[in-house]
């Protein structure tokens, strides 16, 4: 890696699990060479704040709750409404993560809206590059991308377990995600290296 990406993972957890997942992916993405970041949303102080406006890459990670990601997640995203009139998070990288109770359990809306959110700040999005796992008879649970999600990682933890009953599978998933973000960051790193040489 000839460039060291910056990546911060902004993410609220409710009950433990979602902080899994984000520790997951920053073990991704520091054994891909970045410098990371781990930033709860809902006790985000002004340093951090401006962490994420200097980092390459910014994950997004939530709970899925009724649907889309928790409220406290959602908070933090309309408090983003004066970097997106700046433009302040152009042409920085984003991906997301969620783990929810169902199987299904509506985690593609959360991805979908963590996608938009990246959309609306003229990011560009980094998806979880996999096939799905556990999708034929041959295949197991104890697969990569075992839920079959392709916009970020996704995890499936049933209600009445504690977090560190999350699926291995979940874990190493999120896990692939910090690290491809973080090899995908360092490419463009480089590539605008390269341009800004050449021009």
């Amino acid at each position: 890696m000839t460039e060291k990406p910056s990546v911060v993972i902004a993410y609220y957890s409710g009950f433990g699990h979602t902080d899994v997942l984000a520790q997951a992916v920053e073990r991704g993405a520091r054994s891909a060479g970045a410098d990371v970041t781990l930033v709860r949303v809902d006790t985000i102080t002004d340093e951090q704040w401006q962490l994420l406006d200097n980092a390459d890459a910014i994950i997004f990670g939530s709970p899925t709750y009724m649907g889309s990601a928790a409220g406290k997640f959602h908070v933090f995203a309309e408090t983003t409404s004066k970097r997106w009139a700046s433009a302040a998070w152009r042409d920085k990288l984003g991906a997301g993560f969620t783990n929810a109770a169902c199987k299904a359990g509506d985690k593609h809306s959360t991805l979908a809206y963590f996608a938009t959110l990246a959309a609306q700040h003229q990011m560009n999005w980094i998806n979880l590059g996999l096939h799905p796992g556990w999708h034929t008879s041959t295949e197991s649970e104890n697969d990569l991308n075992r839920l079959g999600y392709f916009n970020g990682a996704a995890a499936s933890t049933p209600a009445d377990l504690p977090p560190h009953e999350v699926s291995k599978a979940d874990i190493a998933t999120a896990e692939h995600l910090g690290e491809r973000v973080a090899h995908h960051t360092a490419i463009v790193l480089a590539g605008r290296k390269a341009l800004a040489i050449t021009a």
